[in-house]
């Protein structure tokens, strides 16, 4: 028998001691797309991620630990974020995916046995503490960030400070503070270190690209292995560009310009997932052009030099 809980992440904390994660039992993993429920923390746990999920009543009890096969998705609900959800899915790792309103990312579920995969997490990471999006992250062990401030709020003009360098900032300190994460990827954006045209441009959205190599150099300084993906423009190209464009990936600022879909990119994501080592510490420019050829992604990220020699406990 099923039941349906909402757990403050007090509660969470206290049953990730005592949760199963040995057996393959634990494909109780599902989402509930309702806010359910009372809040069952005292009132400072109010503005706490609330996870979602349904639960075997019958399930086994076990220390908790990491798994490399669980991924945390920040931006889960965007372009770039859902269909990296998708493609994470398909590859079979399971996914944590942090929104804002569950109740608006229903469409992130598309097959019933994609619902076993995904849990959906409520988490803003521009209002939660530290504590609480550390509770958010679980046990996965893999976190991939694609928020950025909407095109659409142009006239916000704080939005790349806060969400591009600030939200991340704050996932990627807590990310360390998990102890158990072992990878971050990062989508940026082409021209992130660069200067002059086109990068002036664009950041006349109140300097996005400056916010976000803000951002990037949070991560590195971290420590967290790290992989940092500069797409070109993806606002034209739909999910059939890759049909007649081929992906191309650079070392860091060799692109002034360029095109990539939303989907190779989430399709970059899965690929970086799977190997983790070809991706280590690497910042990786992806665009792709219809003269390229078609090659395996995992032979065009070996071919990126890595910023940062391997340590045995990362491979």
């Amino acid at each position: 028998m099923d039941t349906i809980v909402s757990l403050s992440p007090q509660m969470l904390r206290q049953r990730q001691g005592h949760q199963s994660t040995a057996s393959s039992s634990s494909s109780a993993w599902a989402i509930t797309t309702a806010r359910i429920g009372r809040h069952l923390s005292t009132a400072s746990s109010c503005s706490s991620p609330r996870l979602l999920i349904k639960q075997r009543a019958t399930a086994a009890s076990a220390p908790a630990q990491k798994e490399k096969e669980v991924v945390f998705v920040a931006g889960a609900t965007g372009r770039v974020g859902s269909r990296a959800v998708r493609e994470l899915m398909k590859l079979g790792f399971r996914v944590r995916a942090a929104v804002r309103n569950a109740q608006r990312a229903t469409s992130l579920v598309q097959k019933e046995k994609e619902q076993q995969l995904l849990e959906l997490v409520e988490c803003d990471l521009e209002k939660e503490p530290q504590e609480g999006i550390v509770s958010a992250i679980g046990n996965a062990s893999l976190v991939v960030c694609s928020i950025g401030a909407s095109e659409k709020e142009i006239l916000d003009v704080t939005g790349p400070y806060r969400i591009d360098y600030m939200a991340t900032s704050k996932l990627v300190q807590a990310a360390t503070a998990a102890k158990q994460v072992e990878h971050f990827i990062l989508v940026t954006s082409l021209g992130t270190n660069k200067i002059g045209f086109p990068a002036f441009l664009l950041n006349l959205f109140w300097g996005v690209l400056f916010w976000k190599r803000r951002a990037e150099e949070a991560l590195i300084a971290s420590g967290i292995p790290y992989t940092i993906i500069r797409p070109g423009g993806m606002e034209r190209p739909t999910d059939a560009y890759k049909e007649t464009h081929n992906l191309v990936l650079a070392p860091e600022d060799t692109y002034v310009g360029g095109q990539v879909s939303n989907l190779q990119v989430a399709e970059l994501i899965g690929c970086m997932a799977t190997n983790r080592s070809a991706a280590y510490c690497k910042t990786v420019e992806a665009v792709a052009e219809i003269t390229a050829p078609l090659l395996p992604m995992e032979q065009l990220l070996s071919a990126i030099p890595s910023k940062r020699e391997q340590r045995p406990a990362d491979r």
